[in-house]
C-alpha cells in the first residue's frame, strides 16, 4: 500500500521524526511518502493554528490525489481529519483518534502528556469530539519555553517522563499518550521506565491505516460522510483543493 503522511506544521525536523517512527513500525509492503505543510506554524497549539494546518493538509491531499491508498494526518488534534473523510475515497487516519482508540484497548483511564499549557484546551475538545472525555484521566503539560519543535524530546525528555509518572500516581492513568508529532518515537524509548503502557500516535496511526486498507471498507454514499454536493467554486489553490471536490477521480 501507498501511505501518505502529512505533517500539518512547517517544521521539517518534526517531519523527520514522524518519518523515522513510521518506518520503524510500517509493514514491509507499505510505501511511505512524506509531506510537510508549505505554510502555517512550527507547531499547532490553538484552534486557529489547527485551521491553518487543516488547509495545508487539504492542499497536499488534493495535489497528490490518486497517489496514495491511505492518508495519515500527523499532528495531534487531527486538523482536517473529519473534513477529509467527506471528500477522499481512501481511509484517512489521525494521530489523536488512532492514539485514543489504541489506548482504550490498553486501559480504562487515559492520561495525555502535552508539550504546552496553551495546547491543552484544544486537546480536551478533541478528546470530547471522539467521545472519549469520560475516559480521560487528565492532561499534563510542559510549562517552559520551547526553543525548537524538533528538539523537544532531547531538551525536555526528563520533564516529560516526570509528567508521565505524576499522571499515573496522581491522576490514576492506566495508559498514557505522548501527544504531538514532536514527541514521535519517544514512547518507544521511555516505555521501560514507566509503570503503565505508553502510546505513540504515529505508530498507532500507521498501523491503523494499514488495517483499514486491508479491510477495504466501502466508501460512504449516504450520511454525513457522503461526498459534498456538486457546486460552483473558485480560487481553490490552483486546483489542488478543487481536486477533492470532483465527483470522479483521475488516476
Amino acid at each position: 500500500m501507498n501511505l501518505l503522511i502529512v505533517n500539518p506544521n512547517i517544521s521539517s525536523s518534526v517531519t523527520d521524526l514522524i518519518e523515522a517512527e513510521a518506518r520503524r513500525v510500517a509493514s514491509p509492503g507499505t510505501h511511505i511518502a512524506m509531506a510537510t505543510a508549505a505554510s502555517g506554524v512550527a507547531y499547532i497549539e490553538t484552534r486557529f493554528e489547527a485551521l491553518l494546518g487543516a488547509h495545508a493538509v487539504a492542499a497536499i491531499a488534493g495535489e497528490r490525489i490518486g497517489q496514495y491508498d491511505a492518508l495519515l494526518v500527523a499532528a495531534f488534534g487531527d486538523p482536517g481529519l473529519l473534513e477529509l473523510r467527506e471528500v477522499l475515497d481512501v481511509p484517512v487516519v489521525g494521530m489523536t483518534e488512532a492514539a485514543l482508540m489504541t489506548a482504550a484497548q490498553l486501559g480504562q483511564r487515559i492520561g495525555i502528556i502535552a508539550i504546552s499549557r496553551r495546547i491543552t484546551a484544544w486537546y480536551r475538545e478533541c478528546v470530547d469530539r471522539y467521545g472519549m472525555l469520560s475516559r480521560l484521566a487528565g492532561i499534563r503539560h510542559l510549562d517552559r519555553p520551547l526553543r525548537d519543535a524538533g528538539t523537544i524530546r532531547e531538551e525536555h525528555g526528563a520533564a516529560l517522563v516526570a509528567l508521565c509518572e505524576r499522571a499515573v500516581e496522581q491522576d490514576g492513568a492506566d495508559v498514557l499518550i505522548l501527544a504531538g508529532a514532536p514527541l514521535a518515537g519517544l514512547a518507544r524509548s521511555v516505555a521501560a521506565r514507566l509503570p503503565v503502557p505508553v502510546v505513540d500516535g504515529v505508530s498507532s496511526g500507521v498501523l491503523q491505516a494499514e488495517a483499514l486498507v486491508r479491510l477495504g471498507p466501502v466508501r460512504a454514499r449516504d450520511g454525513s460522510f457522503a461526498r459534498p454536493p456538486s457546486k460552483a467554486n473558485m480560487g481553490l489553490e490552483g486546483g489542488s483543493i478543487a481536486n477533492l471536490l470532483r465527483s470522479e477521480r483521475v488516476g
